[in-house]
């Protein structure tokens, strides 16, 4: 994820040494991906909206998001967009190791994710957690402490260790008084999962994998699908072996990513066939309804989005080609539904609200754009960005200039 497009959320830098096609005339993936030459970026807007829409029935009081039960307990609409997300970010993340060193790699993810992510914390607590504590009838004298300070603090490494300051929103909106306790960004705890990724990532770049040992990727996929089975049939054993590895989101949105970079490993082997694209969104639509959909649907899932990515009308690649704010949208999204509860927006019914609290998160993810991750990226070739060899440069001795006067006469 080099350019400032993309993740989940950017885009690799593409190099080409020979022709993409393969035999008889087919298209790779990686060919029709390339550049900027597909829709990736409106399909990430689109599962940042679809994040919204579910996360919207239990902020605003109605519930669980009914389309849980319609996959038969397996997955909400929010939590398929989270694993569109991975996938399409372990394909782009894989892309973009491949042709990085460790620290342009390091060094580019973390100017993706981090500034922005502080930003959003920042603003639910200077701005969001001040407003909704003083309306409340507080006093700002009494909001100054280590509430706060330690909400920024504890979770600036990504992962949310506290998750709300003082008591705010607890009794003032419907999702406080469901949980019990505060709550200003229930989106963000997926960072730490990509974060981790991210570093999977970084340590098979530094192993030579992406490069000299691809067939590791999918092996590795292969342990992720096969550690689900485990887990689906005895979680405890999981718990006790690999207790790292107990949480169920991290096996599946990890699988989904590798599933990802699998594709990114082999994409100019994988054909972009119509017949695969049609095949996978079948797979992937009645693993839903009926059941298997992290076994069979996340790898079908995987390739659909891609294909998808190239088959939607090229009218809208613009979408998200130059400005990402899918990042924007995911990270602001339930705080701008937690803050707007606050007001009583809900009580204007589902579909007004999420209309509204997806223009409002639009244009924070404007701000966060231009504002943070379009500077922050900029970044992405200066200091760490240029490489080892870079810092290799940077602890060398500079020669000392000598005065020529004091050579004169000298003979060699």
């Amino acid at each position: 994820m080099t350019s400032t497009t993309n993740v989940p959320f950017d885009q690799p830098t593409r190099r080409r040494s020979r022709p993409l096609r393969r035999p008889g005339g087919s298209v790779s993936l990686s060919e029709a991906l390339g550049g900027h030459r597909n829709s990736l970026g409106i399909l990430r807007l689109v599962l940042a909206s679809m994040v919204i829409f579910s996360h919207a029935f239990p902020t605003g009081g109605w519930g669980e998001d009914p389309s849980k039960g319609w996959t038969n307990g397996q997955e909400t609409i929010g939590g398929f967009a989270v694993v569109g997300f991975f996938a399409i970010s372990g394909y782009l993340i894989a892309k973009s190791g491949a042709s990085a060193d460790i620290l342009q790699f390091v060094w580019r993810r973390a100017l993706r994710i981090f500034p922005a992510f502080w930003t959003v914390l920042l603003v639910g607590a200077l701005i969001v957690g001040p407003i909704a504590w003083r309306l409340s009838g507080h006093g700002l004298r009494d909001y100054i402490g280590s509430g706060p300070i330690m909400y920024v603090f504890q979770n600036a490494d990504l992962t949310i260790r506290q998750w709300g300051v003082y008591d705010i929103f607890v009794t003032t909106t419907p999702y406080g008084q469901a949980v019990q306790y505060s709550v200003f960004n229930g989106s963000l705890w997926t960072l730490a999962l990509e974060w981790g990724c991210y570093m999977l990532v970084a340590a098979l770049l530094v192993l030579g994998v992406l490069r000299h040992a691809k067939w590791v990727v999918p092996a590795l996929a292969g342990a992720y699908w096969a550690l689900f089975i485990i887990y689906s049939l005895a979680p405890t054993i999981v718990a006790q072996f690999a207790p790292l590895l107990a949480d169920p989101n991290k096996i599946k949105l990890t699988l989904a990513f590798l599933l990802g970079s699998t594709l990114a490993m082999y994409s100019r082997k994988v054909p972009l066939n119509d017949w695969i694209g049609i095949a996978c969104g079948i797979v992937m639509v009645v693993t839903l309804l009926t059941g298997g959909w992290v076994l069979l649907g996340y790898p079908a899932f995987a390739y659909f989005v891609l294909w998808l990515a190239v088959r939607l009308p090229k009218r809208i690649q613009w979408i998200g080609a130059k400005n990402d704010y899918s990042y924007g949208m995911y990270v602001y999204g339930f705080l701008v539904q937690q803050f707007t509860a606050f007001f009583g927006w809900y009580l204007l019914g589902y579909w007004a609200w999420v209309a509204l609290t997806i223009l409002v998160t639009a244009a924070c993810a404007w701000l966060s754009w231009h504002g943070i991750e379009k500077r922050a990226m900029s970044l992405k070739d200066r200091g760490p960005g240029r490489g080892l060899d870079w810092l290799a440069t940077r602890g060398r001795p500079v020669p000392s200039k000598v005065d020529p006067s004091q050579t004169e006469g000298t003979t060699t």
